[in-house]
């Protein structure tokens, strides 16, 4: 816990006076960031040379990333076309973005203002797309978790607007902060609050040092806005762990087949290893990531996952990395 808390106010002292580049940062790379992994899947990784050691990778690629993607257990219905009846999501500038380059797909427009009635599907081409859905769902739906005067709303961390989360969010309708937990778009039960609660705190990401309780980057905003739409629609803890992992995974992938690397040389192959304590600090947290990759020999032109930079960067604003917008 004290750790946690240093690590915080760490982000804090640098979020004084970085928010503003930040911010500057998010803006300028909105015609960037969207794109996410858009037809990059994880050749980054492999740099495309497939012999010998390399097939074994690529084999572990398959499983960690599965080219014909993973069914996720939720149903996003219409809540694209909720959030933008919200404003919380502006479609003209949204659509701009991805249609300027040619990426505005069928899917897109379904996921957007339509509505769907199967489970999810996240692809290298889609993750992207997702994440930010999620992350304007994550950062509109009314929860306590965003309202929690220890966590996000604590003043000790400066305005709750300057995270990477919210300042970064620049295609709502007027602020994002005109829509943080402002719009109860699904409604949680006590016990299914109680859920999200507690399985946002065991959940990391390899850009920060918070967890999901802590939702100061995008990808902590996206994965919140997962975990209550899991709750909501009934996913036990266990599968909610499951899905997080293969989530985060697309999110960062350089990051996680490292990271199965790492559990195959311990003798663990990635279908085998609990999603917990792979989401957990000690491996999915900044500092735990670092300490596992420098374990293990990555490919060179590995560009360190879709942390910051591949998947619109999760960074925290503190951080001042690239990617912590749009």
């Amino acid at each position: 816990m004290e750790q946690q808390t240093l690590i915080k106010k760490i982000d804090v002292a640098y979020r004084e006076y970085g928010t503003p580049v930040s911010i500057v940062i998010a803006a300028v790379i909105i015609a960037n960031a969207m794109s996410l992994t858009q037809g990059s899947g994880t050749a980054g990784f492999l740099g495309g040379n497939l012999s010998g050691a390399d097939a074994k990778l690529s084999a572990l690629e398959e499983a960690v990333l599965p080219a014909e993607g993973v069914k996720l257990p939720i149903v996003w219905g219409d809540l694209g076309a909720q959030l933008v009846e919200a404003g919380a999501i502006d479609p003209v500038a949204f659509k701009k973005i991805y249609q300027s380059r040619g990426t505005f797909s069928a899917e897109y427009e379904k996921l957007l203002s339509g509505r769907t009635n199967g489970p999810l599907t996240i692809t290298a081409d889609n993750a992207g797309y997702l994440l930010n859905l999620l992350w304007a769902f994550g950062l509109a739906n009314k929860n306590p978790i965003l309202e929690d005067k220890k966590e996000m709303m604590n003043p000790e961390y400066g305005e709750v607007g300057n995270f990477a989360s919210t300042g970064g969010w620049t295609i709502a309708k007027g602020n994002a902060m005109d829509h943080y937990s402002k719009h109860a778009l699904v409604t949680l039960t006590a016990e299914q609050q109680k859920l999200v609660d507690e399985v946002s705190r065991n959940i990391y990401r390899p850009c920060c040092g918070n967890s999901v309780h802590f939702p100061d980057c995008n990808h902590g905003m996206a994965m919140l806005g997962l975990l209550e739409l899991m709750a909501s629609q009934g996913v036990s803890e266990k599968d909610m762990y499951k899905t997080a992992l293969v989530v985060n995974s697309y999110w960062f992938p350089d990051t996680y087949l490292t990271i199965a690397m790492y559990m195959q040389s311990k003798g663990v192959s990635w279908g085998a290893v609990s999603p917990k304590e792979m989401l957990g600090a000690d491996y999915s947290s900044a500092a735990g990531f670092q300490n596992i990759s420098s374990q293990v020999n990555v490919p060179s032109g590995n560009g360190g996952g879709g942390g910051c930079g591949v998947d619109t960067g999760a960074s925290a604003a503190p951080q001042q990395q690239s990617g912590c917008g749009v």
